[in-house]
């Protein structure tokens, strides 16, 4: 994976596949039709593409798809040609983008490939781009999400659930789990490394400028580092060192010794499809100031107790404490009645629940109680939900802690509940978001001779990273160069 923010983690297992298949006797082992060596497989190509389907749906549902018909038929493209030349023509191949600012991509066994808004406007020219979707086709033709999987059954270990969340949100533990399950698997190094080699092989088959794939290495290094040490991306744990990687590459198609001279980087034609595309994070669907969340669309605003972590998630919206031992979260309730969507919360198994009461809470319909859940082995859990309908919608508030510190965070996890209200701040409703705009300078500037002449709203740092540009490095006149326009200012 481009980042392993995406699906299919667990902890990795060193058997070799050979040792693993003569535990089996043999019975789950195959010739992968890619790397011609023997693996591990204990399900066949329809179950895997199956299980790849299943999860597709939940892809879709938690993440989105990013609301552009022509982007999307132009990745897919892309992707369904090279798909075409690998040894898995077959498959029911699926490309899709996703509607998310973070710099991603990953896949899911079965042929289901997924690459994010926020890689897409990260990178410079289509035949980077076409290394990041061999990379992904590499580990389905190589089958090491379906390997990985198949390890962990033998060992008996199962499957672990993991979360779509920030870096941030995936140190929160079990607090921040509720709505953001998926299953994972996490692939190895060398399923890394060998995804790498057959991107690249099948970038040179589909005639593509393979010497542009370090600049992917090159760009997610940057990423990662102007993220900070502590919001680093997941494909830092297990991808290669990305000047390795360069390395690598470099010196296989040296070794290849190919004339490279007439291949396709076509840098205008992918420049022209982020032409207006979404920069970062939506406002639109909900953003956070001084402690405020905000959600312009559907125009309601809440206060998150101050200098808790939050996270705005595409189900919900989420803040933890500093201790990380207490929660509130906001999210839609599938009930529209509060009173009945009070009941239906309450009557999980597992719950003891107070009274339902009916009230309004800054005159918007409600219904709300507290509740308890009992866990063996571990402090009870204690907590206030409540339901209310505004517009169109029902909305879930609720907070919760161990039973030991109810009475540290119980007025805050109230405020939270109690500060639902309509949004009325004409600014924050009419705000929209970031988007990326080609421009062409005449001459050869500098990144802040360029922001001068066609002002950006992001930071100089994010400005030389979208366009690729080295410290002290000059935008060339007449080449067109990404600038970000409108949103909610420097990022």
């Amino acid at each position: 994976m481009i980042s392993t923010k995406g699906p299919w983690r667990t902890r990795h297992l060193a058997a070799p596949a050979a040792a693993a298949c003569l535990l089996t006797m043999v019975l789950g082992c195959s010739i992968n039709p890619a790397t011609g060596e023997r693996q591990l497989v204990l399900m066949s190509e329809s179950q895997e593409i199956a299980l790849g389907r299943e999860n597709h749906e939940q892809i879709l549902e938690q993440m989105g798809v990013y609301d552009d018909p022509e982007v999307q038929a132009y990745v897919d493209r892309l992707g369904q040609d090279l798909a075409a030349l690998s040894e898995r023509p077959d498959l029911p191949w699926t490309f899709t983008v996703l509607d998310d600012p973070v710099v991603n991509a990953f896949a899911l066994p079965g042929g289901f490939i997924y690459v994010t808004r926020g890689i897409l406007t990260h990178l410079d020219n289509e035949a980077e781009l076409v290394s990041v979707l061999g990379h992904e086709i590499g580990h389905v033709t190589g089958r090491h999400g379906v390997e990985r999987l198949s390890k962990a059954q033998l060992a008996g270990i199962g499957l672990v659930v993991g979360m779509i969340a920030s870096p941030e949100l995936q140190r929160f533990g079990d607090l921040a789990q509720q709505g953001l399950g998926l299953l994972f698997l996490k692939y190895s190094r060398d399923d890394e490394r060998e995804a790498d080699e057959l991107g690249l092989r099948y970038t040179l088959r589909g005639g593509w400028d393979a010497r542009e794939m370090p600049g992917v290495f090159g760009v997610l290094k940057a990423v990662g580092e102007a993220a900070g040490s502590d919001r680093l991306p997941g494909w830092l744990s297990t991808h290669p060192d990305p000047d390795r990687r360069t390395e690598r590459i470099g010196a296989r198609l040296a070794e290849m010794n190919l004339d490279l001279s007439g291949s396709k980087v076509n840098r205008p034609a992918y420049l022209g499809q982020l032409d207006g595309m979404v920069f970062g994070a939506n406002p639109r669907e909900g953003f956070f100031r001084d402690g405020l969340f905000l959600h312009p669309d559907l125009e309601f605003t809440i206060a998150f107790p101050a200098e808790w972590q939050t996270s705005n998630q595409r189900q919900q919206v989420i803040g933890v404490n500093q201790q990380q031992d207490a929660v509130v979260t906001l999210a839609f309730a599938a009930e529209s009645d509060p009173s009945a969507a009070a009941r239906e919360f309450l009557s999980q198994e597992g719950m003891r629940g107070g009274r339902v009461s009916t009230e309004r809470i800054n005159g918007h319909p409600a219904a709300e109680a507290g509740f308890e859940v009992p866990r063996e082995n571990a402090d009870d859990l204690r907590g206030r939900v409540a339901f209310v309908r505004y517009r169109d919608n029902t909305y879930r508030l609720l907070g919760y802690t161990i039973e030991s510190k109810w009475s540290d965070y119980s007025r805050k996890i109230g405020r939270f509940i109690d500060s639902f209200d309509r949004l009325r701040e004409q600014e924050a409703l009419k705000v929209q978001p970031a988007r990326v705009d080609l421009v062409t300078p005449s001459r050869d500037l500098s990144i802040e001779g360029f922001n001068q002449q066609f002002p950006s709203t992001v930071s100089l740092q994010t400005l030389a990273l979208i366009n690729h540009l080295p410290a002290g490095g000059t935008l060339v006149g007449g080449m067109d160069a990404k600038r970000i326009v409108g949103g909610l200012g420097p990022q």
